[in-house]
């Protein structure tokens, strides 16, 4: 069975884009880029919202990291090959490789996937994540907290409730690194 992923690099007031949408404050070094891809390297499935899928689509081309650092290009093999859920009732279509859209998150087909698969499954997006927290579909959360605080934006956490385990935490460049499990009695 796969498990359920939530990470987010983030600032330290706990947003992860600004009030101008601007995330430039939380580009990670190159430390702080292998740790992620560290996350990323047992998905095999990505779960964006229409917006998240719009920043990332940029990796779905090969030479967008060509000429970058190891770890980019690691990044950017590690998300092409993974599968993407993209959930939007408003794109008629994706253009990504191994994307699939559907129009609603069904907390049950989510439950299906992680049931039927070995590979882990990562939840992108405060919003998108709600309904996976509150339906107990979250299993872990995993936080790079930027030396920033940026006064208001999109906030880095769902508004859902989350009763959560530290299992790790660590500095990682000029990150610091969170990690938790989410507890089963939440999830009643």
């Amino acid at each position: 069975m796969g498990r359920l992923l939530y990470m987010n690099l983030m600032s330290l007031d706990g947003y992860i884009s600004d009030r101008g949408g601007r995330f430039d404050w939380a580009m990670p070094d190159e430390e702080v880029h292998a740790a992620v891809n560290d996350l990323a390297r047992p998905v095999g499935t990505y779960l964006y919202g229409r917006r998240l899928h719009e920043v990332m689509r940029v990796w779905d081309d090969p030479g967008f990291a060509a000429g970058e650092p190891g770890v980019v290009r690691d990044f950017s093999e590690i998300w092409r090959a993974a599968d993407k859920i993209v959930y939007s009732t408003t794109l008629t279509g994706v253009d990504t490789a191994r994307s699939t859209l559907e129009r609603r998150f069904e907390p049950e087909a989510v439950r299906r996937l992680k049931a039927r698969t070995t590979a882990d499954l990562a939840i992108g997006g405060p919003g998108l994540a709600a309904p996976g927290f509150s339906a107990g579909l979250v299993d872990e959360v995993h936080l790079f907290v930027a030396p920033v605080a940026v006064g208001g934006g999109t906030p880095a956490l769902p508004d859902a409730r989350m009763d959560l385990d530290l299992t790790a935490e660590r500095r990682i460049g000029r990150f610091v690194y969170l990690s938790y499990t989410v507890r089963q009695a939440s999830r009643e």
